[in-house]
């Protein structure tokens, strides 16, 4: 069946049959036309995005680009290649262009594989460009044409100074603050306790590199933190740092890293951040200002020594430019009532804004330390950006994005009346409760190893707990931060709008018609499809669930440090709230895949919303849901109370295909790319750590550098995942990736049953993957689980196999196609097929999609029928399904909600997945 399926896509390519791609809004196959996500911004500092290309144009040896505007004028672009088709040329590029003060509604970008035109742009590079970079023995400079910046090479600090173009130093000492204690009070009566040590950390920077070209410079800083008082503490927390700078731009991306390492009963972490002196020395009080941005573009504007509203009035023109941040005039202008007392006026050298909830925020100032703070009236939601400057010394702005989703947070302002204030963001404000990430329970005396208790809690709770696996150590989070550079103090109007900027930074994507023709992202989703009266009620019922969610998280308040991008399990529709308090029922970590939904949903729709949904999501899951560290590194766990609670630590929950769309439309991202490099080695902790451990009945155990027992469903799925998207980058490692995907590919279609065998030795020397445990002599068992296909086994499968073509290893096709028809026939077909029927299973909607695929690959009206029918009137989400939520106000809950207590997550997520497949796949059968 495979080859003849093959055969039949070799003969297209060969004849050009069938494949010719018709772009549209001005895509051919040689361009693609990019338009923004969210509309025309009002800045743009430089852009980083992808584009997809179809198999076979483009080799990527030899390939340039070029871009111009919607005007047709050619702009400055730097490009790479992020992802190879098999035959080595382009599927993914990464561009970069740079910052302009003229912002086109969207750009096309054309590929050149003639060498006359390389030839021709490798010429064009000798000429002088606007970003230089130096990269000297002791620091890496950074001249954008607007900002110089200097990163030094060793010590603590991490900029050393940020100048503008006409030469003012406006940033200093840019370094990373920690600070952490060793205990908490139980009680507030228990604070007197003298045992807690309060301790202070600062940055050693282990690392400095940098890689650019003519638009974008990457400046990539690795360290750890190391103890400057407070006593003995080991270094920990290690970090990695991109800044990212642009031609013509005078701001800078920060990408912020840290990954947790150490015990969580001992190490209570309570403020991290980020902090820069601004240079003020020359520059008068009263022209010194202070800007913080609070609720829907709104900003507290104040002078470090204010002459509005005092007893006497200086004169409208005084007050006017202080308010407006210009330069006053001349002292000896003013009232002299005013000039001769500006001494008594005080000067406030410190403010302080504390996000310690999503909804609300407190605001205070004081003229120095050791003297009593003085409200300002807070607000809601502040918009996270801050900025210390003067009139003619220039500033500093600097803000963290999505800052009240990501509370605690908060934003320092000290010193500003001295000749050096200072600029802190915390990604973690100390005002907060130290960050507890203990376990919330001690084991409720099911004993550490007592598998026998554990599974009888589990099925109580749904929580799988074990002794010391609830454990945070080795899980990340990354923030994004910005800083921009100013040669005056901005208008507030300037500021109001990059507040908006950095919590929306403007993202550049291709038409989700051209993504889908290129076929570089799989060709199982498809454009909406509102044909039908009942595809148009399928896709209604797709929007109605994210956003629902969408909804969910804000009602919720489904945000913080570490907790956002996440959602929840299952609904309580008792206490009308979700089962925050019960085992696996809480925090969602993935599971049954809804990453790939709300991804594929935005594939098909190119809706802005659903974008920022799915980026959080990723942002969160592959960073606080998996370990990057230890002998669990690359392994995720399952959903629960906490991010780390529950003790199935596996390879499903680090799915990489859940990381990859974001990775190949941002252009490359390099902290996603670096998070699917840390799987590459997770066959390894198979070796160390069985995922079927309290379950097995095979008498296997793990023995390091052996052979191994993985699942061929949840657990080779993310192993091949990881392959194939190693192969297609083309990364240090990709030939052993790509030996190991073909090998175990082969391995699978050599067991008797294939895919129903449901598992396999794995051989770590030689990747090799024979016969479980329970078969060695490959004579055929069935053990079919219906969680093997919904961690994102269909999209890899699908994914490998266009991707290998005509080499995709013999009978691999068959092996899926026979687990595609059968997991969903009846129980009379399995028996006649492997001799026993698969008994009794669950999540027959959610495989409609495998029976899809049969149906489209061999060309089967009648599976195609009957998968629509499964879809339709099995388990899941049914037509009858009441498709609307219930408020819920007053006494009945804590604040007013909508509920929808007919479905949990993973009914959404299998929903979505098969919805989307079908109408992709077999569209023309539904309603038949």
């Amino acid at each position: 069946m495979s080859r003849q399926f093959s055969l039949y896509l070799a003969l297209c390519t060969l004849f050009n049959l069938g494949t010719s791609l018709n772009f549209t809004n001005s895509t051919s196959k040689s361009s693609a036309t990019v338009h923004w996500l969210d509309g025309k911004p009002t800045y743009n500092f430089g852009t980083t995005f992808g584009i997809p290309w179809p198999e076979g144009q483009f080799p990527s040896n030899l390939t340039t680009f070029t871009a111009t505007t919607s005007s047709n004028e050619e702009i400055e672009l730097q490009s790479w290649v992020t992802g190879q088709w098999a035959d080595g040329t382009v599927k993914w590029t990464g561009h970069a262009i740079p910052a302009s003060e003229k912002t086109s509604d969207a750009y096309t970008v054309t590929a050149h594989n003639s060498p006359s035109h390389a030839r021709k742009r490798a010429a064009n590079a000798t000429q002088p460009r606007s970003l230089v970079v130096t990269d000297a023995t002791s620091s890496i400079t950074v001249d954008t044409g607007k900002l110089v910046v200097s990163f030094p090479k060793n010590g603590s600090i991490l900029i050393d100074s940020i100048r503008t173009a006409s030469g003012k130093t406006i940033g200093t000492n840019g370094r990373l603050i920690l600070q952490s204690q060793s205990g908490v009070a139980d009680k507030s009566d228990s604070r007197g306790n003298r045992s807690i040590d309060y301790f202070n950390f600062a940055s050693s920077i282990q690392d400095v590199s940098v890689d650019s070209n003519s638009v974008r410079a990457l400046v990539t800083v690795s360290g750890i933190h190391k103890a400057t008082d407070g006593g003995i503490h080991e270094d920990w927390l290690p970090f990695i740092l991109r800044f990212y700078l642009y031609a013509e731009s005078d701001s800078i991306r920060l990408v912020h890293s840290l990954v947790f390492d150490a015990a969580a009963d001992k190490n209570f972490i309570t403020g991290v951040g980020i902090r820069f002196g601004v240079p003020l020395t020359g520059e008068e009080y009263y022209n010194r200002h202070i800007r913080i941005a609070g609720v829907d573009g709104g900003l507290l504007n104040e002078a470090v020594q204010g002459i509005t509203g005092l007893r006497r009035d200086p004169g409208s023109a005084v007050r006017n430019a202080q308010y407006e941040g210009g330069l006053l005039p001349n002292i000896s202008t003013w009232s002299t009532t005013v000039s001769k007392a500006v001494k008594w006026i005080p000067t406030w050298g410190d403010y302080s804004l504390s996000q310690l909830s999503p909804d609300g925020f407190t605001l205070k100032k004081r003229t120095k330390a050791g003297q009593g703070w003085i409200k300002i009236p807070g607000g809601t939601r502040a918009g996270g950006v801050a900025y210390l400057g003067g009139a003619t010394k220039g500033g500093l702005g600097i803000g963290l994005r999505d800052f009240w989703k990501r509370y605690p947070s908060g934003l320092d302002i000290s010193n500003a009346a001295s000749d050096v204030g200072e600029i802190t963001v915390w990604l973690y404000d100390p005002a907060a409760e130290p960050l507890d990430l203990r376990p919330y329970h001690d084991g409720l005396g099911e004993g550490a190893h007592n598998y026998t208790n554990q599974l009888a809690a589990l099925d109580i709770t749904y929580e799988d707990w074990e002794g010391g696996f609830d454990t945070p150590f080795g899980i990340a989070r990354t923030s994004e931060i910005f800083l921009f550079g100013f040669e005056q103090t901005p208008p507030r109007k300037k500021l109001a709008d990059l507040t908006e900027y950095i919590n929306n930074p403007p993202v550049l994507v291709a038409n989700p018609e051209y993504i889908h023709e290129s076929k570089a992202i799989g060709t199982y989703w498809a454009l909406p499809n509102n044909s039908s009266a009942e595809a148009t009620a399928i896709e209604d019922h797709l929007n109605f669930l994210f956003k629902f969610y969408e909804n969910q998280v804000e009602q919720r308040r489904w945000y913080g440090f570490l907790d956002y991008g996440d959602f929840m399990h299952t609904y309580d529709a008792d206490r009308h709230t979700w089962r925050y308090d019960i085992g696996g029922y809480a925090w969602d970590n993935s599971e049954l895949s809804p990453d790939l939904f709300v991804w594929q949903y935005f594939l098909r729709t190119g809706r802005a919303d659903v974008f920022r949904f799915a980026e959080a999501l990723t942002r969160h899951s592959g960073e606080v849901d998996v370990y990057h560290l230890g002998d669990w590194k690359g392994l995720g766990t399952r959903h629960g109370v906490q991010h780390w609670s529950d003790s199935a630590k596996q390879a499903r929950i680090s799915q990489p295909q859940y990381r990859k769309y974001f990775y190949y439309l941002s252009g490359g991202d390099e902290r996603v790319g670096e998070l699917m490099d840390e799987l590459l080695d997770v066959d390894k902790t198979y070796g160390l750590l069985d995922p079927q451990r309290k379950v097995r009945t095979d008498g296997w155990t793990p023995s390091p550098n052996s052979t191994v027992a993985f699942s061929l469903g949840t657990d080779w799925s993310s192993l091949a995942a990881g392959w194939l998207i190693a192969w297609e980058r083309r990364g240090a490692r990709w030939e052993e990736a790509k030996a190991k995907l073909t090998s175990t590919m082969t391995s699978v279609a050599k067991l008797k049953f294939g895919f129903v065998t449901g598992s396999g030795l794995y051989n770590l020397e030689n990747s090799t993957l024979g016969p479980p445990p329970a078969d060695p002599n490959n004579t055929g068992i069935v053990s079919v689980s219906h969680l093997s296909a919904v961690f994102g086994l269909p999209e890899v499968i699908s994914e490998a196999i266009e991707y290998f073509g005509d080499d995709l290893p013999a009978g691999f096709k068959d092996a899926w196609l026979d687990y595609c028809y059968y997991f969903n026939a009846t129980a009379a077909e399995q028996k006649a097929r492997y001799g026993v029927s698969f008994g009794s299973l669950n999540l027959y909607q959610a495989h409609t999609r495998l029976a899809a695929y049969f149906a489209k690959e061999m060309g089967n009206a009648t599976v195609a029928t009957r998968a629509w029918r499964d879809f339709f009137k099995t388990d899941g989400l049914l037509p009858g399904a009441p498709w609307n939520t219930t408020h819920v106000s007053g006494a009945d809950a804590l604040i007013a909600v909508d509920e929808a207590s007919w479905f949990a997550t993973n009914d959404v997520a299998q929903y979505g997945l098969a919805a989307i497949q079908n109408l992709a796949l077999i569209p023309s059968a539904l309603g038949t």
